[in-house]
């Protein structure tokens, strides 16, 4: 098999400020058709900032859709006529008021492949500098430090529900337990 789909037709249902949602007919490989409800997105970027202390900085923030205070590491969409690195460091910046140096890709995650085309860059860093932090306007956050290893207990724990902050934490953990940051 050759596990694809061919797009037959799309019409759009919203056009909003971050998303735009389609409603689309696929032709499946045996021929038949099916229809799929696509959320487009421009794309995201999380940011494991690591201190001198080896503690990563969090930043909780009331989440709508979920009605709760979410812990999650610093991040972000997309900014057209930006790389993922400059969204990511923007946002750490903004977020936590930390300049980092030293970053390395922790690659990308798909959030939730079978309704939306969002992809998320995964980045860790080292602290360079703690400055205040700068939120967009309507954004309201507290910053914390979490050791990392105690953060991974957390994750593994089920006590941090936000899947790229799991995904960055356990790879950030893997990464410096292994000697390669």
């Amino acid at each position: 098999m050759k596990l694809t789909e061919t797009t037959v037709s799309s019409k759009d249902v919203f056009n909003g400020r971050i998303l735009h949602v389609t409603h689309d007919e696929v032709e499946l490989e045996d021929g038949s058709s099916a229809m799929r409800e696509v959320v487009r997105h421009p794309g995201g970027v999380c940011v494991a900032a690591l201190d001198d202390d080896n503690n990563l900085l969090f930043v909780r923030q009331f989440r709508y859709p979920y009605g709760e205070t979410v812990m999650e590491l610093p991040a972000g969409k997309l900014e057209k006529g930006s790389t993922p690195l400059e969204n990511g460091k923007r946002e750490l910046l903004e977020e936590t008021g930390a300049v980092g140096y030293s970053y390395i890709s922790l690659g990308q995650v798909y959030p939730s492949p079978g309704y939306t085309d969002e992809v998320i860059h995964l980045y860790f860093c080292r602290v360079a500098e703690q400055r205040d932090s700068r939120p967009d306007e309507g954004e309201f956050l507290n910053v914390e430090k979490i050791p990392l290893f105690k953060a991974a207990e957390l994750v593994l724990n089920n006590q941090v529900f936000d899947a790229k902050t799991q995904v960055a934490v356990l790879k950030t953990a893997m990464l410096l337990t292994s000697g390669k940051i």
